[in-house]
């Protein structure tokens, strides 16, 4: 067996860094070496390249196929956060491939006390409901819920979300301009019916999305809770890198970044800021 350069490495950790090498050097699609054939390259055990390889496919670097081998992954889908311009916040342009929606569920429900209190209704207020599948370039990347006032999309039907922009219907057709968003990002893992939609196993990793979407005036016109694959999807910002600043409430630091790691004296703002968050 070859020697890890650089001293001891345990052997999981090294395999795994070799299929890495091998997987960030070839092209999306391309067949990697078997597990067998890792084993007698390496000198190593079966258990070992498949923990290694395990740790790559949950990364959503290297992916399996029954019956056919391993390969390199299908490149990510990446949406950049950029600077909306004088405006504090991002504009989101769009991201790349061809999207397509699918409608899983389609309906109207009563407000209820939470989701009224987000959109500002009373709770007998009626809410259309629409649960889609949304693909890019025919393959299945995230489920969404989405919550819109009744009152404000009469008419709305199932084909309207399966094509076009949902913003652009709601600006033509109904005259609602939509403004600017609030959007919390988590980690989260997949369900087992989350998973069977987005052809993945269960306990996957994905990203939660929710969102509280208001109109020029202020006003809540669309709650979304989303879920996107952990594999595939990515979010990408750009940060100005400025010193930290006091907003009165403590010291704020730029996400990623920890507090002190910027030279003494910078100046400038981030673009984002991080908040920790309490557990409620």
């Amino acid at each position: 067996m070859a020697e890890a350069p650089g001293g001891p490495v345990p052997k999981r950790i090294w395999v795994r860094d070799h299929l890495r090498g091998l997987a960030e050097a070839g092209a999306p699609g391309a067949a990697l070496p078997s597990e067998r054939a890792l084993c007698e390259e390496l000198g190593v055990s079966r258990p070992t390249v498949r923990a290694a390889v395990d740790e790559l496919v949950a990364a959503g670097l290297v992916v399996r196929e029954h019956g056919r081998g391993m390969f390199v992954a299908p490149a990510k889908i990446t949406q950049e956060l950029a600077p909306a311009g004088a405006e504090p916040g991002f504009s989101l342009p769009r991201a790349r491939g061809s999207w397509a929606s699918r409608v899983l569920e389609f309906g109207t429900v009563p407000a209820g006390t939470a989701l009224g209190r987000r959109l500002r209704l009373p709770p007998a207020d009626e809410v259309a409901y629409i649960a889609r599948l949304r693909l890019v370039d025919g393959e299945p990347m995230a489920i969404e819920h989405l919550h819109v006032p009744a009152a404000l999309v009469p008419g709305l039907a199932p084909g309207d979300m399966e094509s076009g922009d949902f913003y652009e219907l709601l600006g033509a057709r109904h005259g609602v301009r939509v403004h600017e968003a609030v959007q919390a990002i988590e980690p989260t893992v997949l369900g087992d019916r989350e998973a069977r939609l987005l052809g993945v196993p269960a306990h996957s990793p994905a990203l939660r999305f929710e969102r509280l979407t208001t109109d020029r005036e202020g006003r809540p016109v669309e709650y979304v809770h989303s879920v996107y694959r952990g594999d595939r999807y990515r979010i990408v910002s750009r940060i100005a890198l400025g010193a930290p600043y006091d907003e009165g409430d403590g010291l704020r630091h730029h996400p990623g970044i920890p507090p002190g790691d910027l030279a003494a004296g910078a100046h400038g703002r981030s673009v984002t800021t991080g908040d920790v968050q309490p557990v409620l």
